[in-house]
């Protein structure tokens, strides 16, 4: 495998099944002239094994987000089309056996991001940009509309910011709020605003009886500087009572989904105020009425609800949908990560929602769930089907019957057959004692590896509240085709290891998670594996800081490359995006007094700069938000000065996660300088 086979790479990106659990409908994404194409496929779920999928759409699209009407008839989705660069996506529906594609164009709003169908299948509600701008000054053309450049600069006059939240990585400049609407199914129907104002709308989810949608909302004049969001509902034929709040921890709570009966409310959330990061998110119920206060349905549960297990096999571009769904009275299902492998879960309620709960993971194994879905109707209520890695296998489609005692059944191959062609890493899970407790770690090794130590690589993961999972990342399997060994360390911080893992790393960067990183290579040296004398390390955003915080307290790696790191937590506060609320939470420090401004600096690699003489190549995307260039520019050129072997490559217009879901073209260089800067100081 080569760099150059990213372009070969296969993604199904999100899915959803009928109501029925009868059949399924899959986005793919693949490369084609180093741009994205994204086309649905129907695939069947009837009894048996793997299905051919049947094509829905062609094109130069990126057709996302499907959703099946009730009666498994039709299929909405949202279209971008990626040979216009001034379209923006918005909303279609068309047949599931196939026909024509019908558009709502954008009336009075921009963007689609999202869409649900009404329970009874006749309309649809969705969410999409709005005038007016919030911070833009001068001629803006109204939203939904693009003007193309001919004699004169159309951007902005300026923006007038008075909030926190203008900007996010991957976003940038968030101009417009997204807001609620409804359509009727049908062809040539017009959109209707059901919501408005100076707060979006997210995670949006119908009643059972058609006639309420609940969503995600952060509202109040310091939203941007404290970022809770909540959940609110609003009867969308009588929109003028405006919107309630029905499920409102102390602390924030998000994805909501209806109880069958209509009088519960679920959501994920932490019912604790200004919560710090060893608190893992869990299940939150509510009536709807607002007659009590949400309680946790599993408050002893100390793992977290959704995807926090780090593998860009998941493509990375669609965020995670992991429920909860509520099918029956009695069951909620959701994905729940594990020590790094993330599975349906049922959270059964014998005694109803405010009972005791059983708990039940559905899927076994050492799987990464990216996309789950429940059936809601029928005899076959309750079964499920999911997109999710196995083991080094790629993302592909599996169910499982409401209530079976089989395996789960793999509906696709699809999205493994571009990796079939390479010989797979091999995986080998190893506990290395740390100074903390056992560290689980994953060890990545050449199929063909010879006995005995040979050149490795140290990966440290983001976060740092992600987990490997047991499905490598594709730059583990570039470095194993190359002939390394590569160790990933779930050391102390990662996620779902539970909040006694977690709190020990708040305001410790670079204290008990450096001296775990060391442990576990420790353990590896010991079991004969790596070679001390070609030892090199690479890491990603949280995973990029370690890399410049290990290079300048240690002098044992012979090479290293940090990516989108930290280098400066003191102006990191104000240039991050989300800087003040995560270093808050983080326990990281604060500019406000000396002491923490010290806290601060005490975490910063850039401290320790001087002690660096480790062959160091930094990546970094120069639109990147989250970890901005001008904080890892102070570590290069502080290097440069010092006359260290330093290399600085940005990749323009990319944001945090490029390297993963980036243009084609940069994602392949970014992986070829990977390998040739640890074959220059590695190999010899």
């Amino acid at each position: 495998m080569t760099p150059a086979d990213i372009r070969r790479q296969v993604v199904l990106d999100e899915h959803d099944m009928a109501a029925d659990g009868s059949m399924a409908v899959i986005a793919r994404r693949i490369i084609r002239n180093d741009r994205y194409q994204t086309h649905l496929f129907a695939v069947s779920l009837a009894p048996g094994g793997v299905r051919s999928p049947r094509r829905l759409t062609h094109g130069h699209v990126l057709d996302g987000c499907p959703r099946i009407s009730p009666d498994g008839r039709r299929v909405a989705f949202v279209r971008d089309l990626t040979d216009d660069e001034w379209a923006i996506p918005h909303l279609c529906v068309m047949p599931t056996d196939g026909g024509r594609i019908h558009s709502v164009r954008a009336t009075g709003f921009g963007s689609v991001s999202e869409l649900a169908w009404s329970p009874d299948g006749v309309r649809l509600a969705f969410t999409a940009t709005v005038d007016p701008p919030r911070f833009l000054v001068g001629h803006i053309p109204p939203a939904g509309r693009h003007h193309h450049l001919t004699n004169h600069d159309t951007s902005p006059i300026a923006r007038r910011i008075t909030r926190t939240d203008w900007r996010w990585d991957g976003t940038g400049h968030l101009d417009r709020w997204s807001h609620l609407f409804l359509v009727d199914a049908g062809p040539g129907a017009v959109p209707r605003q059901v919501t408005s104002g100076d707060w979006g709308v997210s995670d949006i989810a119908w009643s059972p009886d058609g006639r309420t949608v609940a969503f995600t909302s952060a509202q109040g004049e310091d939203a941007d500087l404290v970022p809770r969001t909540t959940i609110w509902a609003v009867d969308v034929d009588d929109a003028k009572a405006g919107p309630r709040e029905v499920l409102a921890p102390a602390g924030w709570a998000n994805h909501a989904a209806w109880s069958p009966d209509g009088r519960w409310i679920v959501a994920i959330g932490v019912d604790v105020a200004l919560q710090l990061d060893h608190l893992s998110p869990e299940l939150l119920v509510a009536p709807v009425d607002g007659s009590a206060p949400p309680l946790a349905l599993d408050p002893e549960f100390d793992r977290p609800i959704g995807q926090w297990a780090d593998t860009d096999l998941i493509g990375w571009m669609v965020a995670s949908r992991g429920g909860p769904f509520w099918p029956t009275m009695d069951r909620i299902v959701a994905t729940v990560t594990d020590r790094g492998r993330a599975r349906p879960t049922a959270f059964d309620l014998p005694t109803g929602p405010t009972g005791p709960v059983v708990r039940r993971v559905l899927v076994e194994g050492d799987i990464v769930t990216h996309s789950l879905a429940v059936a809601s109707r029928g005899p076959a209520t309750g079964a499920i089907s999911w997109l999710g890695t196995d083991g080094v296998r790629g993302l592909e489609l599996s169910s499982l019957d409401a209530g079976a005692t089989a395996a789960p059944c793999v509906r696709t191959r699809g999205g493994t057959a571009w990796l079939r062609r390479h010989p797979q890493p091999v995986m080998t899970r190893v506990v290395a004692p740390g100074p903390g407790g056992p560290i689980e770690t994953w060890i990545a090794s050449p199929p063909d590896a010879p006995d005995g130590p040979i050149a490795t690589v140290v990966d440290v993961h983001g976060g740092p509240l992600g987990a490997w999972a047991p499905a490598p990342h594709i730059e583990v399997m570039l470095l194993v085709a190359a002939g390394y060994r590569v160790i990933l360390p779930n050391i102390r911080g990662s996620a779902s290891y539970g909040r006694d893992w977690i709190r020990p790393q708040l305001g410790d960067w670079g204290g008990v998670d450096a001296n775990d990183v060391h442990a576990t290579i420790d353990h590896a040296v010991g079991l004969g594996l790596v070679d001390t004398a070609r030892l090199g390390i690479l890491g990603l955003s949280y995973g990029g800081f370690m890399v410049n915080w290990l290079i300048g307290t240690s002098a044992r790696f012979a090479a290293a490359v940090s990516e989108n790191g930290v280098t400066n937590q003191v102006s990191d506060w104000a240039n991050s995006d989300s800087g003040p609320e995560y270093d808050r939470s983080s326990l990281l420090g604060d500019p406000y007094s000396p002491e923490g401004i010290e806290r601060l600096w005490r975490q910063s690699p850039l401290r320790h700069v001087a002690a660096v003489h480790t062959p160091l190549l930094m990546l970094q995307a120069e639109a990147d938000l989250r970890c901005p260039p001008q904080d890892n520019e102070q570590f290069f050129i502080a290097l440069r000065n010092l006359r260290r072997t330093v290399e600085y490559v940005l990749y323009p217009n990319e944001s945090h996660t490029y390297g993963n879901m980036g243009r084609p073209d940069r994602r392949i260089d970014r992986q070829t300088r990977m390998l040739a800067w640890f074959d220059r100081y590695l190999r010899n």
